[in-house]
């Protein structure tokens, strides 16, 4: 079972990050008593949008995905079933916290929800 992230997601949380980025960057620059505060819009969704397009690809690429007992991650991830001490979902991701405190994130899932009662279910009972 394979858990990719999904581009309309990926798309969706970076709307979201860029309104509060031009939120933040017009607040600053009105706390500062510039004149032209929207220019932190700009800028906030300038670095967004730059911050999207450049990872986009990459972020595409980290596949998550259950092997018989493991849980297998990008960049050699690797975490057995039975070593998860938590799942909670975070926005879009869902966090994978191990008994040794070790954290990992399945970014960009369409349903969070969803992926998280797939590795709960395939967990070893006695686990939880």
């Amino acid at each position: 079972m394979t858990f990719p992230p999904d581009r309309l997601t990926y798309i969706r949380t970076h709307w979201i990050m860029a309104a509060v980025a031009m939120a933040v960057g017009m607040a600053i620059l009105w706390a500062l008593g510039n004149p032209h505060v929207w220019t932190g819009a700009i800028g906030g969704l300038a670095a967004v949008a730059l911050r999207g397009w450049y990872l986009m690809d990459e972020e595409m690429g980290h596949i998550w995905q259950m092997t018989g007992d493991t849980l297998e991650g990008p960049q050699g991830r690797r975490v057995a079933l039975s070593d998860i001490d938590k799942l909670r979902t975070i926005g879009a991701a869902v966090q994978v916290i191990t008994r040794t405190g070790d954290k990992h994130l399945i970014k960009f899932q369409a349903d969070p929800q969803a992926t998280k009662a797939r590795i709960e279910a395939a967990r070893p009972r006695g686990h939880e």
